[in-house]
């Protein structure tokens, strides 16, 4: 499944302004997939030393349990658009929120560690669904003029959605007095924290009732006339319609359905533009940002924090998350996409390798001396603010633009599941790595932040104001 490809018509780029709030309504109801991306990969980060104790589990187990969720995400992620141009993209988001909703009742409640585990794949499945269904609808619903920046609602949602998961769980905690354990609603909080999100997926599954379908879809199953309605709908009455219609059909005939096979080629299996987009993807993940998503309590706990202020550290580096991710979507159409990943990448060396330093000191009274305490805790926001406002959004932008027409989606396909794959590894390996040195692990991610620098400098060609046809 491909967003649609259109030139712009006469009438074709605006939306009357009677219609803008509808699109903005639309938008916003397929971003909130993103929402529940964002949601459902960072609330975990509450329950972890909850599940450690309940189930008297080791680290390697642990982080098995909270990395296999990625499995899920990979299997949504490759499946999602071969299903959405079969049934539908509503159908997807429907089949995706009651996914959501299924996941976060079997977690909150499971009968053990391993149908925990199960849950956690289907929770995975949906996130995966989601990171794929949202963009590509909005790209094939919003008006040219808008598509842009309506498409930013999904990077949006997931921030938002990141921040909002740790608010809900630091306020768990403090009902629960500060125990992960303790008792709340008659269940232990974590499985409360768990459960909260039944209640955006229901919200996600009402709103895709409301929001019409594809006009792309439509057209590709004959459905002409819903169409029409669809594009006056979102685009306004001042469009020639039948131009429209002719225009994504032509687009659609046109596009090369690219494969596996496109990839291959050069020196080294694939193509080197593919594995340009497989190396970003590796880095963005290697530096370790879904550690503070998936550990940032667990990680403070472990150097004395209290727990109820560890939730609270974890909820305030989603705000900085969010900052952050503004900052790139005003700078990055502005000073380019290679300037600012650069930028990233010295932040992001600077924030990792001063906690690296503080971690290597010894525990005083089982806490970090004050001084390296609090060195640590801001590092760890400059570190995500450099990540949010260079490569958490400028790799998605570049896997969109660098690859030719006539590779894209599969290339796409291949970095993405590279995404997921160097996710997992991070995830599932960090337990065990910070049992082992909490520095040292640190000091990992920093190399790899620095790596970063000469990978862009030499491999990495701007994409900024260039036309896809214009990738070679």
């Amino acid at each position: 499944m491909t967003s649609t490809a259109q030139a712009p018509q006469s009438g074709a780029g605006t939306a009357h302004p009677d219609h803008l709030g509808h699109v903005i309504f639309i938008a916003a109801a397929a971003a909130m997939g993103g929402f529940l991306f964002g949601y459902d990969s960072s609330v975990i980060n509450g329950a972890v030393e909850a599940i450690r104790s309940r189930y008297d589990i080791g680290s390697v187990a642990l982080a098995q349990v909270i990395a296999i969720a990625l499995i899920g995400c990979a299997i949504g992620a490759a499946t999602a658009g071969r299903i959405a141009d079969r049934i539908g993209r509503i159908r997807v988001m429907q089949i995706s929120a009651a996914l959501f909703t299924i996941s976060a009742i079997g977690s909150a409640l499971p009968f053990s560690l391993w149908d925990f585990a199960f849950w956690r794949i289907v929770g995975g499945f949906a996130i995966g669904m989601a990171s794929v269904i949202g963009p590509a609808y909005i790209a094939e619903v919003a008006p040219p003029a808008y598509r842009g920046r309506l498409g930013s609602f999904q990077q949006a949602a997931i921030v938002i959605g990141i921040a909002i998961s740790q608010l809900v769980n630091w306020g768990l905690l403090n009902a629960a007095d500060g125990d992960q354990r303790g008792e709340l609603m008659g269940l232990e909080a974590w499985q409360v924290m768990l459960g909260v999100m039944v209640i955006p997926a229901v919200l996600y599954g009402l709103l895709s009732f409301a929001i019409p379908e594809s006009p792309r879809f439509l057209i590709s199953v004959g459905k002409h006339e819903r169409a029409r309605e669809i594009l006056e709908e979102v685009e306004g009455d001042k469009i020639d319609l039948d131009a429209r219609v002719a225009e994504i059909e032509h687009a659609m005939k046109s596009e090369h359905k690219s494969t596996f096979k496109d990839l291959l080629g050069g020196s080294f299996f694939f193509r080197p533009i593919v594995w340009v987009g497989i190396g970003l993807s590796v880095f963005q993940q290697f530096v370790g940002i879904n550690v503070a998503f998936y550990y940032s309590s667990t990680l403070w706990q472990s150097v004395g924090v209290d727990p109820t202020e560890s939730f609270f550290y974890s909820f305030t580096t989603s705000i900085i998350n969010i900052v952050g991710t503004v900052i790139a979507m005003i700078f990055v159409d502005r000073i380019g996409r290679k300037p600012l990943a650069l930028i990233g990448s010295v932040g992001m060396v600077i924030g990792l390798g001063l906690e690296a330093w503080a971690f290597s000191y010894d525990l005083v009274d089982g806490k970090l001396p004050a001084t390296q305490g609090w060195v640590a805790l801001i590092a760890a926001h400059v570190f995500v603010l450099f990540f949010a406002l260079s490569w958490g959004v400028v790799v998605w932008v570049f896997l969109g633009e660098m690859f030719p027409n006539r590779i894209r989606a599969a290339a796409l396909g291949v970095a993405a599941s590279a995404q997921w794959l160097a996710n997992w590894a991070i995830t599932a390996s960090f337990p065990s790595l910070a049992d082992w040195n909490l520095s040292a692990t640190y000091a990992i991610y920093t190399v790899f932040a620095a790596l970063s620098i000469p990978f862009v400098l030499k491999f990495v060609k701007e994409t900024k104001g260039k036309a896809l046809e214009e990738m070679g």
